[in-house]
């Protein structure tokens, strides 16, 4: 990989009571994304936001917004992500029953449309709806919460979804346990991007996460410059 990899910072992770702050701060850090972990309790064990919150923070930042649903029933709110702003919609295969339908209502929508896989879920999943990805989501970890560690294991399929990939124009995007020294790992895989939530939001203020994105930056382009 030559480019740059994506750096998205998770704002599951940031201070929830100072969230247009804190999503400020990491955009004038040198997030490249911003991206949003929306969790329902029922997919996950977990509770996050939904679109009011997406439309309320999309004034904020001109950058790309990343959505991410960790939901039993995602059809149902594309409609309300993709008005709320956001610019991918990221779908788990494991929620959606008809999900070539689904990531072609989100491109109608006018979105990019990924696809989401839990670290059980098999690589070949996206081999049949492959002509609708602009976006493969790898889970690193279980889904639902923050500050989880890497599952090494799944650098191997990684590696595999870069080979069905092959030379189409679809984003590989890695989240869970990622931090400078796990990112290495990943991108001479085929990682594309990144999610970063707890190794970003550290420090409490713009410097520490200029910082702490800058050192995932760097292992990245010290690790491309050796493939």
């Amino acid at each position: 990989m030559s480019k740059d990899i994506i750096i998205a910072p998770s704002i599951l992770a940031s201070d929830f009571s100072r969230l247009g702050d804190e999503i400020k701060a990491v955009d004038q850090a040198g997030a490249d994304w911003i991206h949003l972990d929306v969790m329902d309790g029922h997919f996950v064990p977990n509770l996050t936001f939904g679109p009011p919150i997406i439309k309320a923070l999309r004034n904020i930042t001109d950058k790309i917004f990343d959505a991410h649903l960790m939901v039993s029933n995602p059809d149902v709110l594309l409609a309300d992500y993709a008005a709320a702003g956001a610019n991918y919609i990221t779908v788990h295969a494991e929620a959606c029953a008809h999900l070539d339908r689904t990531l072609s209502h989100i491109r109608e929508l006018g979105c990019k449309a990924g696809v989401a896989l839990n670290p059980h879920t098999p690589a070949n999943v996206i081999e049949h709806v492959i002509d609708r990805l602009d976006l493969v989501l790898v889970m690193t970890v279980n889904p639902g919460f923050g500050g989880q560690a890497f599952i090494p294991a799944m650098v191997q399929k990684i590696a595999r979804i870069n080979d069905i990939i092959d030379a189409r124009d679809i984003v590989i995007e890695v989240d869970g346990g990622i931090t400078a020294d796990t990112v290495g790992a990943v991108v001479p895989a085929g990682a594309h991007a990144v999610v970063a939530g707890s190794a970003i939001f550290r420090g409490d203020n713009q410097a520490s996460y200029r910082d702490n994105i800058a050192r995932i930056r760097d292992a990245a382009r010290q690790v491309n410059r050796a493939l």
